[in-house]
């Protein structure tokens, strides 16, 4: 990926060697429209450019995506979907585009496996709201997938919302994800 945004490294852990990919997807401004919008374009450019990552690697046993890809892509990955079609992060441009390169990669959304697909799922909140945890207004903008050969090693993840509210904090709060790889 051209810009940079992407930082990749293969470590060794229970004799295994795991290909880890942690991705930044620009944000994308607030106009959803590639025309008017190069931010927009560069994001959707960008997720294009995702496609040519895969899953499956003949060098590695597996492989692990994470990052802020700023895409909330399922309905209840955002506080009201009718409300944020037209929203940058949750377009239908952003939404199928983002699905159709996860499948296409053989991705599995890991934090999703054991979350139904109606619960609300978030780990970033505007600053923009008065009070965040009143409001509740999150996106599930910060993602961890793998390979399918991975999942039986995903020991869980902790979203850690807390952290939401610790003095000048990020919007988005760290996702700790856990891998039993002996």
């Amino acid at each position: 990926i051209e810009d940079c945004r992407h930082l990749s490294v293969t470590v060794r852990a229970g004799g295994k060697a795991i290909l880890l990919h942690n991705f930044y997807v620009p944000a994308g401004g607030d106009e959803p429209d590639p025309i008017i919008n190069r931010k927009f374009k560069h994001k959707l450019d960008f997720v294009a450019e995702m496609n040519a990552i895969r899953a499956e690697h003949d060098e590695v046993s597996g492989s692990i995506l994470v990052g802020d890809l700023n895409i909330a892509p399922l309905e209840h990955d955002v506080w009201s979907h009718k409300q944020l079609l037209k929203v940058v992060s949750h377009t239908p441009v952003e939404t199928e585009n983002f699905e159709a390169m996860r499948l296409a990669g053989d991705w599995v959304d890991l934090m999703r496996l054991n979350v139904p697909y109606e619960q609300k799922l978030y780990t970033w909140w505007s600053y923009r709201a008065q009070d965040w945890q009143a409001s509740d207004r999150g996106r599930r903008l910060d993602h961890v997938w793998s390979s399918p050969n991975l999942v039986p090693s995903f020991a869980g993840y902790e979203i850690l919302r807390p952290a939401r509210g610790w003095q000048r904090p990020s919007d988005h709060v760290p996702v700790i994800a856990r891998f039993d790889l002996d």
